[in-house]
């Protein structure tokens, strides 16, 4: 799968079915005139897709509205917290992306060189060659290469939730399988991409991974509320909702999936954060404030991703069409207990979305991300 929002004094509590309804504040005298529609949405997001929480922030013409709808728990009423703490997942590509296109800009990585180049003889298996998969490919999921989530038993959650991953025990369970494609022929998204771009940049650099994306791209931006989890930190710290996925697929059982050890998430999705960091950082990053022209120009060069219909990726970085005409350019995440979505346009609108449960959870899963969908584009069109 990021500072703080600063919002004016009024708070508005209202209770929708049966739930701790939408509460909002704004650091105007009056909501935007979008407010109320996006009010609707996120009550539509508990009521009617069953997600237990939903926490939102948008940020338009230099003001910035914090909401909430549901409840922080599904076994009694908890007010959520306004822009609470939540598991970014794969929002963490983009983070890992910027770090290594700032070292691009150093001169110390090249998007175009194959990454035998900088992890000799450890990227090998069948249909796999290093030699033929380049740094960028990485980066844009067109590397061919197995998705490591794919043979983990993710879906088993309570199996594996407290268990601490090595990244090279991930690798391992990717190159177990052959490649998908040849590089560079096709799209598919892989985590494992991203997991070998983060030790490119703990070869290049000398430091860890963690470290490096900390100093490099979160205190840079001046994210207060984003952070890479510490070797054995299942928490999440700070206010924060409770997360809830499914245990097993066997059972289908829900379970509270706040506590869980992300090192399976590494470069790809480790990260914790909060809706307005999340909307921040992007922001921030379409402003040129954490890389050079050349890169952030690398960075938006987007080939078609059939994954995400509409959508076209980037290098860590997706543009999104919006209902209201142009795009906004974000990312998202996915992991157990929550999803994120949102991003920023060329104008400065931004959002932040998440809700506590990945689609699927308790509801339908394909209306679950439509819907989830449909209220970043209500909060940035309406």
């Amino acid at each position: 799968m990021t500072g703080k929002t600063k919002v004016g004094k009024g708070v508005v509590v209202l209770t929708v079915a049966g739930l701790l309804g939408t509460a909002w504040t704004t650091a105007a005298e009056a909501a935007p005139p979008r407010g109320s529609e996006l009010r609707k949405s996120l009550d539509a997001l508990v009521s009617k897709e069953k997600f237990p929480a939903a926490l939102a922030s948008v940020t338009d013409r230099g003001r910035t509205t914090s909401l909430v709808a549901g409840s922080s728990r599904i076994d009694r009423q908890v007010p959520v917290p306004r822009d609470g703490s939540v598991r970014a997942g794969s929002n963490t590509k983009t983070f890992t992306a910027v770090a290594v296109l700032q070292l691009v800009a150093e001169g110390k990585v090249e998007l175009d060189a194959p990454i035998e180049k900088y992890l000799p003889g450890l990227v090998r298996g069948e249909g796999i060659d290093a030699t033929k998969i380049t740094v960028r490919q990485l980066l844009q999921h067109t590397s061919g290469l197995p998705d490591y989530t794919e043979h983990l038993g993710v879906e088993e959650f309570e199996k594996i939730r407290h268990r601490f991953f090595q990244p090279h025990d991930l690798l391992a369970a990717a190159l177990a399988h052959p490649a998908k494609f040849a590089p560079g022929t096709k799209w598919a998204y892989s985590n494992t991409g991203y997991l070998l771009a983060g030790m490119v940049i703990e070869k290049v650099t000398g430091r860890p991974v963690q470290e490096q994306i900390t100093e490099r791209v979160i205190r840079k931006a001046g994210l207060e509320h984003t952070y890479w989890p510490q070797v054995g930190d299942q928490t999440i710290q700070g206010r924060h909702p409770q997360g809830y996925a499914i245990g097993s697929a066997i059972t289908g059982k829900v379970v509270d999936a706040t506590e869980l050890d992300p090192s399976w998430g590494g470069a790809a999705g480790q990260l914790i954060s909060t809706p307005s960091d999340l909307a921040e950082f992007f922001r921030i990053l379409l402003d040129g404030k954490l890389l050079a022209p050349r890169q952030l120009a690398e960075m938006r060069k987007t080939v078609d991703a059939p994954l995400f219909p509409g959508s076209r990726y980037g290098l860590g970085l997706m543009s999104n069409p919006l209902s209201c005409g142009g795009v906004y350019w974000g990312h998202g995440g996915d992991i157990h207990g929550f999803e994120t979505r949102g991003g920023a346009t060329e104008d400065g609108r931004t959002v932040g979305l998440a809700v506590t449960a990945m689609p699927g959870t308790f509801g339908d899963a394909e209306r679950g991300s439509a819907a989830v969908m449909a209220t970043v584009d209500t909060a940035f069109c309406k």
